[in-house]
């Protein structure tokens, strides 16, 4: 897991990002870095380590050192553990169900897009492969649940 905070204006809930591809998660940072908008970001690279942060299983019970994320921007194939499992397990917990997620994935596949929606996705983008609509995806991801959306409390207890 990769923790990448920068200093906040205002109280932001962090993103969790879970997403195996460093070349997908380094596009990301840069676009994020690019549009100004200053949020802490937290990276697991397997579903197993989603699941552990989310559950605080591998850090002490301090949420200030794993604060429950406001979103989690998931990728569906991960090694292990992959992305479908991990939004079937945060869905399905009474504690972690008010967490926004976003599925970003390479999977077009329409079992994969009824699937995610039927257990709970708030969305559901497909990476595209043209940089500048990878790019615009990005920056409305960004613009809708950062600047548009409000989320949930991150310093709530799960």
């Amino acid at each position: 897991m990769t923790s990448t905070s920068a200093p906040l204006l205002s109280p932001t809930p962090p993103l969790l990002i879970v997403e195996d591809s460093d070349e997908d998660f380094e596009a990301f940072l840069r676009f994020l870095h690019r549009s100004g908008v200053v949020i802490p970001i937290e990276r697991c690279v397997t579903g197993e380590q989603a699941l552990a942060f989310l559950y605080r299983t591998d850090v002490d019970d301090n949420p200030e050192s794993s604060p429950r994320p406001g979103m989690i921007l998931l990728d569906l194939n991960l090694p292990g553990i992959d992305g479908r499992e991990v939004l079937r397990r945060t869905k399905e917990d009474d504690n972690l169900k008010t967490i926004p997620v976003v599925v970003f994935t390479t999977s077009n596949n329409p079992r994969d897009i009824e699937t995610c929606y039927q257990q709970g996705a708030n969305s559901y983008i497909i990476k595209p492969i043209d940089f500048n609509q990878l790019r615009r995806n990005i920056q409305t991801i960004l613009d809708y649940w950062f600047d548009v959306t409000t989320l949930p409390d991150s310093r709530s207890p799960i």
